[in-house]
């Protein structure tokens, strides 16, 4: 499922790429879409989190939530960013491992290119065998948001997508 969605999202800014006369505009893109990743380091007893997702969309959501300009290009005050930024993935992410809550732990945030990444962590995760997550990030800003979703536990990596207005997935080992 995951492969056809990202042959789709090739097709899908090939066309729009033609459409803007050979010039790709972030703000003018035919789909919304985010990839969280979640891996188990059963070494170190944690879940490491990353959210990636269009800046100029995550930058729209924030200022919908928050009502304040939101700029995570180059941010007055990063601090404050990267709180909006905690606080927002904390609503929007939730995951239950084995059943319990799991309460994140913000790592930080960096730009690339036009996407924004932002990191967290869980601990003392020993062992799991389902991993449950509400995913439904930049649900109240766009209708056709898809959640790319990859979950591996040692070493099996497995993908679901959800798509507005499900938010929810199981993954088992």
């Amino acid at each position: 499922m995951a492969t056809s969605l990202v042959k789709w999202m090739i097709a899908a800014l090939i066309f729009s790429f033609a459409q803007n006369n050979g010039v790709y505009s972030s703000n003018n893109h035919p789909f919304y879409v985010s990839v969280t990743e979640i891996n188990h380091n059963a070494k170190d007893k944690t879940l490491e989190i990353s959210c990636k997702m269009f800046t100029n969309d995550f930058e729209k959501a924030l200022e919908k939530v928050f009502h304040t300009k939101a700029d995570l290009t180059e941010p007055k005050d990063k601090n404050a960013s990267d709180k909006m930024i905690f606080e927002y993935i904390q609503k929007h992410l939730q995951i239950k491992v084995d059943g319990k809550l799991q309460p994140l732990q913000f790592v930080g945030s960096e730009n690339q290119a036009e996407a924004t990444w932002s990191y967290f962590q869980v601990n003392n995760v020993p062992a799991v065998k389902r991993i449950d997550v509400m995913n439904n990030i930049l649900y109240e800003t766009f209708e056709s948001e898809i959640n790319i979703m990859h979950v591996s536990v040692m070493g099996n990596r497995k993908s679901l997508e959800v798509t507005n207005p499900n938010s929810n997935a199981s993954f088992e080992w």
